[in-house]
């Protein structure tokens, strides 16, 4: 797929996601409201994209913001950590509330519609949360723990509709507490209904494991996230970073039966919004890291290709977001054609480190 052809679909993927979106809170009128206004937001971000397009640059409509490396949790198998991308101490080299503020400016004005905050875990940088608050255009899932959400954010969530807690969760008790600690899935479960109290739209972010793929897809867990009140579930396939857990990544046939199972969950489950990452690589002719369709930017400024391909010769403390797009490295990743081809589960650059290792020198 061309880069004019990608960013039409990528384009359509956007409408899509937020007429989805909509009609998944249809029972929520201040929701709503906002949803149908950012729809028109994102038709004009389409358009400024299409513009830097015929000029020959190719902008993104996604980008994923690890905001902070610091993390109140431990979780097993945490690629974070596995990386050395994320620590229980707040670190000096994370860039500042300023220059993420300037970032997400920036974003919006070239036509970028979606930023997902990520971490370590995001909500322990409030400064950068209240301000990502502010720009109305860009719509922000943040990919939390959930244990962090109080009276404040609460609050912060019902007046600023772009900011959406995607609270992580692996299952029922067992499986949650097992991976992310005791006690988690109760806080979670209380977490969900005071925001479903408090009417604000949240989703939920489940890593898909060979162990729970069948379990996670089941009429009775959509039916308990429902009855929270969920109305957004990503799937996220999970990576090996652990050494010796590759027998937990989805199989190219699991990945297949699962995109089977969420057409149907799409049908029966018209309020809820169902995504999966890295989603249908086949269907936009590879992946779409390194400013394809997303690129990662680290907490201290690196633009990577992706949050498990934690490589970077760019950073924007030197240089504009629309430069970062310019990166050598996202070029070569493309031009070498290191974005093609299968990979036996979670992410394709993942499992090709030590290419991508070398064109970085390291």
């Amino acid at each position: 797929m061309d880069s004019s052809s990608l960013s039409d679909y990528m384009s359509k993927t956007v409408e899509n996601i937020v007429s989805q979106t909509i009609r998944s809170t249809l029972k929520n009128p201040k929701e709503t409201a906002f949803l149908m206004k950012y729809l028109l937001t994102t038709k004009k971000a389409a358009a400024r994209r299409k513009k830097s397009e015929k000029a020959g640059l190719h902008i993104p409509p996604f980008l994923i913001a690890s905001i902070t490396k610091s993390c109140n949790l431990r979780c097993s198998g945490c690629y974070a950590r596995e990386l050395h991308t994320c620590s229980a101490e707040v670190l000096d080299s994370q860039i500042t509330c300023e220059r993420w503020n300037e970032i997400f400016r920036e974003a919006e004005n070239l036509g970028i519609s979606f930023i997902l905050l990520a971490g370590g875990e995001p909500l322990m940088r409030r400064d950068v949360v209240v301000k990502a608050a502010d720009s109305k255009n860009i719509i922000f899932p943040i990919f939390t723990n959930g244990l962090l959400i109080d009276n404040f954010y609460i609050d912060l969530f019902s007046k600023n509709r772009n900011l959406i807690p995607v609270l992580s969760i692996e299952g029922y008790q067992e499986e949650t507490d097992q991976r992310r600690g005791p006690g988690t899935y109760k806080a979670l479960s209380e977490v969900m209904g005071r925001l479903d109290d408090s009417g604000i739209v949240y989703g939920t972010s489940v890593t898909v494991t060979t162990q729970n793929i069948e379990e996670v897809s089941s009429k009775n867990f959509i039916d308990m996230l429902s009855n929270l009140g969920c109305k957004i579930i990503f799937y996220v396939e999970y990576v090996p970073a652990e050494e010796g857990t590759d027998y937990l990544a989805p199989t190219e046939k699991e990945r297949e039966s699962l995109a089977e199972r969420l057409t149907e969950l799409r049908s029966d489950y018209k309020d809820i919004l169902f995504l999966s990452f890295p989603g249908d690589e086949k269907a936009t002719g590879g992946c779409l890291a390194a400013g394809r369709g997303f690129f990662h930017i680290n907490a201290g400024g690196g633009a990577e290709p992706c949050p498990f391909s934690p490589q970077s010769d760019t950073n924007l403390r030197e240089v504009s977001l629309k430069d970062a797009l310019k990166s050598p490295l996202f070029g070569r990743l493309d031009s070498e054609g290191l974005l093609l081809g299968d990979h036996k589960g979670g992410c394709l650059l993942f499992e090709k480190k030590a290419e991508v290792d070398a064109l970085t020198g390291l």
